[in-house]
């Protein structure tokens, strides 16, 4: 027997608040439902990225993401999802949670490596640390 359709969409209306949450974390900026909040959950049922971004944190974070929140994955078709709702000039994420199981990020390889690279050449400097 599986999931019920409303415990399917609440696991992945809590999954993408769980990702809003760290977004506010590392950002230092509250999220919620508020049309002032700069980072926000996507209402389920509606069009695009699963986390909406506003103001300063489409800059600051230059990611649109997606959540799945689902004991099996469907990789390709979930990265086309996301890049169908990603927006030009940006990188899309995929964020993956099964139960039981540590979240985990997909992303572009250029990208990851692009991100390396520059994280590299500021470590060296003494700009940030990435780990």
């Amino acid at each position: 027997m599986g999931i019920k359709v409303s415990s399917a969409k609440a696991k992945g209306r809590n999954f993408q608040k769980f990702i809003c949450e760290k977004i506010s974390e590392v950002f230092g900026i509250d999220w919620g439902y508020e049309d002032d909040k700069l980072i926000q959950p996507r209402i389920m049922g509606q069009k695009g990225v699963d986390i909406v971004l506003r103001g300063e944190m489409v800059t600051l974070f230059p990611y649109d993401v997606e959540c799945k929140a689902t004991e099996n994955i469907r990789l390709y078709a979930d990265i086309k999802q996301a890049r169908t709702n990603m927006k030009p000039g940006r990188n899309w994420l995929l964020f993956h949670k099964r139960s039981h199981e540590k979240p985990i990020v997909i992303m572009d390889a250029e990208v990851f490596f692009r991100l390396t690279d520059e994280c590299t050449k500021a470590e060296k400097k003494k700009v940030c640390r990435c780990e």
